[in-house]
Order: structure tokens, then sequence, then C-alpha cells
């Protein structure tokens, strides 16, 4: 299987503080990324250098043989980034429907396929992002990179704070997503074993740095590995 990412000696962050040192990574076509740490370990400031939203000071990043730190933020959607940021970033004074026509490109992507996923949109469509919950919010905030037709698809806690059927809906969703549609993905969540179960390979930031690479099967199948590298006491 061809490589699609490849993260090679990476550092980053917000100015001349630097949160990530000498990151490594990659990541095939097809294949879904579940990237993991404690809050504070450098897995957001990794997603938000991967779409353009930091200061890089060292290493590459190689998208489909895009040199893509090469690139400004505003044109990485085009060579194939799809982000979904824990803010979520949805237009609010927009219709569900204006948020997605908005930024669709051509592609099997199609905001009638997002409806067909997300139902919940699809009742909506004339609604403004305002009058959405914060489940919606975050449905849309997917489809919206989705409708992008991306190669790689940026999810950074697509899960946090919301309400159980919600979560298992968008577990749902994200798991067609990448398994059935072959999307690639990487994946930041603070619920490993939610992710690990549609996961094919996991890193462990911590510190800014990686300390664990493997098969997301692996972690699942070891979940006292997993508490250790986490730092979680029973």
């Amino acid at each position: 299987m061809a490589e699609l990412l490849k993260v090679e000696a990476l550092s980053a962050g917000y100015g001349e503080a630097v949160v990530l040192n000498n990151i490594s990574l990659s990541l095939d076509e097809g294949k879904t990324l579940a990237l993991l740490g404690r809050n504070g370990t450098g897995k957001t400031t990794l997603i938000n250098t991967l779409a353009g939203a930091t200061r890089q000071h060292a290493g590459s990043i190689t998208l489909g043989g895009t040199l893509l730190h090469k690139l400004p933020s505003h044109e990485r959607a085009g060579v194939g980034i799809g982000w979904v940021p824990q803010e979520r970033n949805i237009f609010k004074s927009l219709t569900v429907d204006e948020n997605l026509t908005a930024v669709a490109r051509a592609g099997a992507w199609t905001p009638a396929r997002v409806y067909e996923m997300f139902p919940r949109l699809a009742e909506r469509k004339t609604n403004l992002g305002t009058q959405l919950s914060g489940g919606e919010q975050q449905m849309l905030a997917v489809g919206r990179a989705l409708v992008l037709n991306p190669k790689l698809l940026l999810l950074d806690e697509p899960l946090e704070g919301l309400a159980p059927i919600i979560v298992e809906e968008l577990l749902k969703a994200i798991r067609r997503i990448t398994r059935d549609e072959g999307l690639s993905a990487i994946i930041v969540e603070q619920h490993p074993q939610a992710i690990l179960a549609i996961s094919d390979s996991a890193v462990v930031l911590d510190r800014g740095t990686v300390v664990h690479a493997g098969t997301a099967q692996e972690l699942r199948e070891q979940p006292a590995l997993v508490d250790r590298l986490l730092g979680v006491s029973r």
C-alpha cells in the first residue's frame, strides 16, 4: 500500500515556543492513525501543524508527494487536507446547507452524501449554525471537511463533550468514512478504546515527543500498557 503522509524530524509550536520535538511518523493510504496522549502532550499542536496553523521550526511534512510544510494553511485543503479542529469552525451565520455548499469541491463526497450519513443535518438544512446543538455542529464540521474531498481527514477530539447517543452516531460515521470508504484519517481522542477499535495504528505523545508507535490492535489488547503510556493509575 502506498504511503500517503510522511512526517520527518518535525519540531513546531507557537511563536518561539517549541511544543513538538523531533516527531516522525507515517501513514499509508486508506489507513487510520489514533493519536493518543494526556492533555498538554502536543496532540492538538501536531494536528494544527499538519493543517498549517502553527509555526514549524524544523523537519518536513509530505502528503502524497507534495511538500506540505512549504504551503500556507489556506492552500493545504487544495492538496488534500480535511481538518476538523476542536473549535469546529463552522460558519455560524450560515445555514447548514450553505456551510456545506460554500466549501464543496468536486468528488465523491457531496452535500447529499453528508445528509444521507447524518440525517439530523438533513432535517436542519435551513437552520443557522447558531441553531444547532453541539453534536449537530460537530456533524456539520465533519461534513464540511468531507465535501472538500480530502486525501487525509484530521479529527481533533471529535467526541469531546457530546451526549452518548451522539458519540455512537459519530463513531458509526467515522467507521464508515475510514473503514468502508477508505479515507485516511488521524484521530485525536481522550478515550483511547473508542478510537483504537476503528484504527490501524497508534502513536502516543508525551511532552511533545513520540513515546510509542505501533498497531492499534497491540494497544487494544494491552489496556495496562495504554494506562502506563497515558499515565493512568488504576
